[in-house]
């Protein structure tokens, strides 16, 4: 007796102890982040317009392709960020008074042609500065991500003091803050005086960076045994392209005009463009060309208008069209991967160039100080930049 109930005790202790152990649920797993997921990168940059900033619309039209080419060396868990730039213009008195003098020139966009485009058509005029209503509007009117894992940052450039305007600096910084926007400003002139007009708090209420700049400083345009080779290189790229829908041949015809506007300011410029025309993950323009299009749908060429294609091509047949973006596709990769093979060495070599010489070009212009601040920032939102 007494030792069948020492073994039906045991037996209800162990059952006991089992079902305890099943009925706990098991600790749920922190979710890892996806290595895969592409970040964006958000930039906003807005240009003072009024008199005597023709030096500051220059350096912009050239420091566009330089601070997409820094971003272009960006990775996260070895994976390249999308590019998303927007243009506002301020200061320009024949923009309506009731938005501030403020107008928006391009919405948050990749079309990179698009943006260079615009900013060679920017003058200037005199008329009133109105910072914190210009950082307000892009900041309330843009289609800001709402990942505070994103990189999203504003760059302000001008002179004349911060504070002018009925919006007040620090009512944009607030909606900044809402939506993890970092603001940047960059004074056009002495560093002191900037300080004296009030950019430094600008920066400091949008934990951003405060720096300043010679507007009228000519860019370092020094020539490479490189540069005849890239040129010759792009007009190759150019190509391969294959225009498609109502705008593809407006857009082939861009592509080219924005080509003579940058070689036409000067060689280091033109160079810097089609380095970043050699990156496939900052130059794609799939709404238009066929080629980039068919990598993001392969079955694109089955659905793509006939009529709407050059007309060398109206009249192939899908299959042969299939096959002709294919070798478009091939063709590109090779030209690209030569194009950044070439755009090394001849950073290199311009590298080298500006160490020999006197004072080594480190006069601080939009190009040199946007570069420095986004190398700063990127890191905090797990970007490195090679």
């Amino acid at each position: 007796m007494n030792t069948l109930y020492k073994l039906l005790t045991s037996s209800l202790l162990i059952v006991g102890a089992t079902t305890l152990i099943y009925s706990r649920k098991p600790p749920v797993a922190p979710l890892k982040p996806d290595p895969s997921r592409q970040k964006k990168v958000q930039i906003a940059v807005l240009l003072d317009v009024s008199n005597s900033m023709d030096g500051l619309i220059g350096q912009a039209k050239a420091q566009l392709w330089n601070m997409v080419s820094v971003l272009g060396k960006a990775t996260c868990n070895d994976v390249a960020p999308t590019v998303e730039i927007a243009l506002y213009e301020y200061g320009r008195p024949t923009n309506d008074a009731r938005s501030g003098y403020v107008k928006q020139i391009n919405y948050f966009t990749r079309d990179l042609d698009e943006v260079s485009r615009n900013l060679f058509r920017l003058t200037t005029n005199g008329g009133d500065e109105y910072c914190g209503h210009v950082i307000y509007t892009s900041l309330t009117s843009l289609e800001w991500d709402a990942n505070p894992d994103n990189y999203k940052v504003i760059f302000i450039a001008g002179n004349e003091d911060f504070l002018q305007g009925d919006i007040s600096y620090t009512q944009a910084c607030s909606e900044a803050k809402k939506k993890g926007v970092i603001i940047n400003t960059i004074y056009c002139g002495d560093r002191n005086q900037g300080i004296r007009e009030h950019w430094n708090l600008g920066s400091e209420c949008g934990t951003g960076s405060f720096t300043n700049i010679n507007q009228n400083a000519q860019m370092i345009d020094i020539p490479t045994p490189y540069d005849t080779v890239l040129f010759q290189l792009n007009i190759q790229l150019n190509g391969t392209y294959i225009g498609y829908g109502r705008a593809g041949q407006a857009n082939m015809s861009k592509q080219e005009e924005v080509d003579k506007l940058n070689y036409g300011m000067n060689k280091a410029a033109a160079a810097k463009r089609v380095a970043v025309k050699g990156q496939k993950q900052l130059y794609n323009n799939s709404n238009w060309d066929l080629v980039d299009a068919s990598q993001d749908d392969a079955a694109i060429v089955e659905k793509v208008d006939m009529n709407t294609l050059p007309d060398n091509l109206k009249n192939k047949s899908r299959t042969e069209l299939k096959q002709i973006v294919t070798t478009k596709s091939k063709e590109r990769a090779d030209i690209q991967k030569q194009i950044s093979a070439v755009s090394v060495k001849r950073e290199a070599y311009i590298n080298t160039e500006k160490a020999r010489r006197a004072n080594g070009g480190n006069e601080q212009t939009l190009e040199t100080e946007i570069e420095k601040i986004i190398r700063a920032q990127a890191k905090k939102y797990n970007l490195t930049i090679q």
